[in-house]
């Protein structure tokens, strides 16, 4: 539905990064294709404006 692929390559995270990122989102809304995209896709673009850190992202005490 969104266009992920884009902003994974322009975050300039390793695809290691990603994988871990997009477990941690996955876990979050399991079954719901439509929000984890979503929230993936709020996640890239805070990532690259620099809002917040790979660090923040992946912590469990940050809701996404």
């Amino acid at each position: 539905m969104f266009d992920l692929e884009s902003l994974k390559r322009e975050s300039g995270l390793s695809s290691e990064e990603i994988s871990r990122l997009e477990d941690r989102v996955r876990e979050e809304f399991k079954g719901d294709n439509m929000m984890f995209e979503l929230h993936l896709l709020r996640i890239l673009k805070a990532l690259k404006e620099g809002w917040i850190t790979l660090e923040e992202a992946m912590s469990e005490e940050v809701a996404i």
